[in-house]
């Protein structure tokens, strides 16, 4: 989805409204249009529906946040608008950082397709290009945090920009074999947070054929009060955030981020002494110096993305049987009369991929999904019943 920490240093995003309640996040007035010269960096795993089917949904996540890393790191920023799709991802950057982007989406393209054994597709689509089809892209902020922003799109132009890029217009090639993006601060160290409630629940509304927007802000208003009986939202992780653990599949995959095959038990060896040195500072409620684990698995909990906006409504929630029929029948409902298309994936946990520059500052993103496919099965199932 996006983030944007509180510091932000683009002119742009620093004048983008705030809003602090995730009801306003339908209100098209919250959002401003892209300004000229942008684009947009949008990418996602082919075949993700199939990997999924054979249980690589951790990778296929982690694949979906490496493009947010490797962009975000080779531009030296951390105040770009993006959102995180589950398999893909969505960065909105200014001209001037054309080539860097370029070359940025082209490296992680290969590392996702040597080191994931996955492939991964990209494009960058101008603005321009976007509002010359009479759609735009208007982006807003959600405070998560007093640390963590994350952005909102609305205005349609970024579900064009990924339909242009699975008919392959716009495509970016990947680097040459052995090319290496910089994935500094990308990690995968939980492991799968079980439901609390019933179940966790991935959905995904889009506006229907009606074109009724207004119908559409009123659905996002009910399903996100109705989400609201629910506690804490039916955010997927305690007040005081997840358990500390160990994940095999995470640790593979993070050290495959930052180290080439020759350093990869090096950097295993590190992130073993690090888990295993929170785990247990944890437990005794010791710090490591200014570090704090149980602020950390707090600021976790309040950092995590796990509903947005980004041309329709994305949640991955925690919900009892009830709640979920409400949703479900509002759901229906809507979509019967045009408002609306949705899909809605089920699962009995979450998981977590996380961007972390450092455990020392507060702004660590921390991404939601469902841990058996969520928004990627969800947007499946929405796909069979119009195309998306």
């Amino acid at each position: 989805m996006l983030m944007e920490t509180a510091a932000a240093s683009n002119p742009f995003v620093a004048s983008l409204p705030v809003f602090a309640r995730f009801e306003s996040v339908a209100d098209i007035d919250n959002y401003r249009p892209l300004p000229d010269g942008w684009a947009l960096a949008t990418a996602d795993i082919v075949g993700s529906t199939k990997a999924i089917d054979a249980g690589r949904y951790k990778t296929v996540n982690m694949a979906g946040a490496s493009v947010i890393s490797a962009l975000l790191n080779a531009l030296g920023r951390r105040d770009l608008p993006f959102v995180f799709g589950g398999d893909g991802a969505l960065v909105a950057f200014p001209g001037s950082a054309l080539e860097i982007t370029r070359n940025a989406l082209a490296a992680v393209q290969r590392w996702v397709a040597d080191e994931l054994d996955l492939t991964l597709r990209a494009a960058i689509v101008p603005i321009e290009d976007i509002r010359a089809q009479g759609l735009d892209v208007r982006v807003a902020r959600f405070r998560a945090s007093e640390a963590v922003f994350y952005a909102m799109f609305a205005g349609g132009g970024g579900s064009w920009a990924e339909a242009e890029m699975k008919a392959g217009r716009y495509r970016i090639d990947p680097a040459p074999a052995g090319t290496r993006p910089d994935l500094t601060g990308l990690s995968c160290r939980w492991n799968p947070i079980d439901a609390r409630h019933g179940e966790i629940v991935s959905i995904i509304a889009i506006p229907g054929p009606s074109r009724d927007l207004r119908g559409f802000q009123s659905l996002a208003s009910d399903i996100i009060a109705l989400a609201g009986g629910q506690e804490r939202d039916g955010h997927p992780l305690p007040v005081n955030g997840p358990a500390y653990s160990f994940s095999p599949a995470g640790l593979d995959i993070e050290a495959r981020a930052m180290a080439p095959a020759g350093w990869r038990w090096l950097s295993k060896l590190w992130i073993l002494f690090q888990l295993t040195l929170t785990a247990v500072s944890d437990r005794y409620g010791w710090t490591i110096g200014s570090f704090d684990p149980k602020i950390y698995k707090r600021d976790v909990a309040s950092n995590s993305d796990f509903r947005k906006f980004d041309d329709g409504l994305k949640m991955t929630i925690d919900v009892d049987a009830d709640v979920l029929q409400r949703i479900e029948n509002r759901l229906k409902q809507a979509e019967e009369a045009g408002i609306c298309n949705y899909g809605l994936h089920r699962q009995k946990s979450a998981l977590m991929t996380c961007l972390v520059a450092s455990p020392l500052q507060r702004d660590h993103v921390h991404f939601i999904d469902g841990a058996a496919g969520g928004y990627a099965m969800a947007a499946a199932s929405l796909k069979a019943k119009v195309p998306v």
